[in-house]
């Protein structure tokens, strides 16, 4: 499933933090918006770090579920292209 993640941190050493952890799960496409190919588990464990990383009570972070549908209708005007799924084969 393809996931959205945004965030607001106003300090700096937790959004590079988060930054950093979010990297591990997905493509950054733009500063503070990251999209993500999760499985459930995965999506635990990148929700699970992400709340070892913020401050609740100071910090914003929105993971949007994008279904095929919307994914399909996804509209990028300018650089940049959707984070896909790409097929691995071993020979």
């Amino acid at each position: 499933m393809l996931y959205l993640v945004s965030y607001d941190i106003p300090d700096d050493r937790r959004r590079t933090k988060l930054a950093k952890t979010l990297k591990d799960f997905g493509d950054r496409v733009q500063f503070s918006v990251f999209e993500c190919l999760l499985d459930a588990d995965l999506l635990a464990k990148m929700t699970d770090r992400i709340r070892g990383v913020i401050s609740e009570d100071e910090d914003s972070v929105r993971i949007y579920t994008l279904c095929g549908n919307c994914e399909r209708a996804i509209a990028i005007i300018g650089q940049g292209q959707v984070t896909k799924n790409e097929d691995v084969y071993i020979l």
